[in-house]
């Protein structure tokens, strides 16, 4: 791996778990000998998260980690349900739609019962937006997912765990998942609408009622669902 993608991977890792928390400045000198590389990779590095919208360089060697808010939250689910709907849509058009049948009965078969089953669950998360993508065919749109995921890390990382709201999204995954698969992109989009909807509004009320334990913040850390 090229230095200045090792520095990448680190710092976005740093600042989607917190432990590079908002606000916290990215010295250049500071950052190269922390990371072990020189200058010219980490410029490169933190260019790619400034395109990501995770730092923002407030001089030629200074940049700092941006904030994530409510608004921020809001204008970021705008973009997903754009691009999700519409990925729905060529999906349930696309040759590989039959094969979200077998995505649908794995949902309906996702326990969520204990840390191993919720970890089995987030790697079906993982492998249905896989393949949404992959039936969706279309890079730019992929690109701007690739993205917007990017971002939910932070998010999800401020979420309280909520039991119900996960076990929701199970069922809401599959009712998406089933849709593609019978080729009805209509119905498709507008389960990943209310899908969605309700993500958001689950996170919306973590930010005004956030964790009360280390146990709730850890689970939120690990949680996938949104």
């Amino acid at each position: 791996m090229r230095a200045s993608d090792r520095a990448y991977e680190t710092l976005l890792a740093e600042i989607q778990t917190g432990r590079l928390a908002p606000g916290t400045v990215l010295g250049e000198v500071e950052q190269s000998a922390r990371l072990g590389v020189s200058r010219t990779p980490l410029r490169a590095a933190l260019a790619r998260l400034v395109a990501d919208g995770l730092v923002a360089q407030t001089s030629p060697r200074v940049t700092v980690v941006t904030d994530v808010d409510a608004d921020d939250i809001r204008a970021l689910f705008v973009v997903r349900r754009a691009l999700e709907e519409t990925a729905a849509r060529l999906a349930a058009a696309s040759p590989h739609a039959p094969s979200f049948g077998r995505l649908a009965e794995d949902f309906g078969r996702a326990s969520l019962d204990g840390d191993a089953a919720r970890d089995a669950y987030y790697g079906l998360i993982a492998e249905f937006d896989a393949a949404l993508d992959a039936a969706a065919d279309n890079d730019y749109l992929t690109g701007g997912l690739r993205t917007i995921r990017t971002h939910l890390v932070r998010v999800r990382r401020l979420a309280r765990y909520q039991p119900e709201r996960l076990a929701a999204s199970v069922a809401e995954h599959r009712v998406i998942a089933s849709a593609i698969a019978a080729g009805d992109g209509d119905l498709a989009a507008h389960a990943t609408h209310v899908h969605l909807h309700n993500a958001l509004t689950s996170i919306l009320d973590s930010l005004e009622n956030p964790p009360t334990s280390a146990s709730q913040t850890q689970e939120a850390t690990r949680q996938g669902a949104a």
